[in-house]
């Protein structure tokens, strides 16, 4: 039976986890950047149908880090508002050099 997570801060432990291999974090990190970066051209283009790309951007770059590096399926499928925002938190850290090195300063709280 799968673990259920009740809130954010229980969840991403796990989701760090699911996110343990270098190479996949950084796609992730591509993924996400260029999902702002077509949201900014979107915004200032005016031409709104690029906000059709951001989900293939963002996913397509996550998926690939998931199904070839890291092996294993993506949160998405299971959690997909914590998993979103994972995404988020995961980049936010990232950026600011706040993100634990694969299974360390990780605790588990269910």
């Amino acid at each position: 039976m799968q673990q259920r997570y009740r809130s954010f801060a229980a969840f991403y432990p796990f989701y760090l986890e699911q996110h343990s291999n270098q190479t996949c974090r950084r796609l992730h990190f591509a993924g996400s950047t260029l999902v702002l970066v077509i949201a900014l051209v979107a915004l200032v283009s005016g031409h709104w149908w690029y906000l059709a790309l951001m989900p293939l951007a963002g996913y397509g770059f996550a998926w690939v880090g998931h199904f070839f590096f890291e092996k294993n399926k993506p949160a998405t499928f299971s959690y997909p508002l914590y998993s979103l925002w994972g995404d988020w938190v995961m980049y936010k850290d990232m950026l600011l050099g706040q993100l634990p090195e694969p299974n360390q300063g990780i605790t588990k709280d269910k």
